[in-house]
């Protein structure tokens, strides 16, 4: 794994995109600049992450694209998994937690013990996507991201480029700079396949249990834990950035 970055070499990486809005060249630019085998995307298969792999197989870019199923996703998750190794002819590399975790989770607190309580659910996530995530970077050097400015507040503040003390690896969020309707128009104009529950108003698609479609005038959060404080709405896959 990579040794540790200093904010001078990240500013170096981040001045060598042209165009911070320009998604294909910064990919393009990653690509160039770390070795193979060495870089890879986390998509969660929502509209971002459609486009962002999109790019990367068209180009054929050596960067490796995986997802997590922590076995709650939604069957239109499954189906769009599919769709996408008939559009592209290619698959998503898939990551699952460890099954004696989620076992004793399950058997312990229950199956859907994430609605009593943060920490239950927090644990839940912590198996079922932090884990797995720890994994997938294992090896890595540079870790792609669909996250968007406008998501949340807390992500409007990120740089572009950054350094992840956790998994001890550079993190990069080519679509950080895009509007939502910017990726609406790039997946109808390139015809990407996307999970056909953003047409019902889901916006930020994760586990089926604790997700919803959010309402006219909602934060796009609001469809993530919506039980739960506000505050409170990331899952600790990014908690490098995002400060809980």
């Amino acid at each position: 794994m990579s040794s540790v970055w200093t904010a001078e070499r990240l500013q170096q990486l981040q001045a060598g995109f042209a165009d911070p809005h320009d998604a294909e060249a910064i990919l393009k630019a990653l690509a160039a600049h770390f070795p193979a085998h060495t870089i890879c995307f986390s998509s969660s298969l929502g509209w971002e992450d459609q486009v962002i792999t999109d790019m990367i197989w068209k180009a054929q870019l050596p960067i490796e694209i995986f997802t997590l199923d922590t076995g709650r996703l939604f069957p239109e998750t499954y189906s769009l998994m599919e769709r996408l190794h008939e559009h592209y002819g290619k698959r998503i590399r898939v990551y699952f937690p460890d099954a004696a975790r989620v076992e004793q989770l399950v058997n312990e607190r229950g199956p859907n013990c994430f609605y009593t309580s943060v920490e239950n659910r927090k644990l839940c996530c912590q198996i079922r996507k932090v884990e797995p995530l720890a994994r997938a970077l294992q090896g890595m050097q540079c870790w792609v991201t669909g996250i968007r400015a406008e998501q949340s507040p807390e992500r409007s503040h990120l740089p572009q480029v950054e350094w992840d003390e956790v998994h001890q690896i550079v993190k990069v969020h080519p679509l950080l700079h895009w509007t939502l309707d910017e990726v609406k128009a790039y997946i109808r104009q390139h015809r990407v396949p996307y999970n056909p529950l953003h047409d019902k108003g889901f916006v930020s698609i994760g586990c089926a249990p604790c997700t919803r479609a959010i309402r006219p005038g909602e934060d796009y959060r609001a469809g993530r834990w919506w039980w739960e404080d506000q505050t409170k709405k990331e899952c600790g896959l990014h908690v490098s950035s995002i400060k809980n």
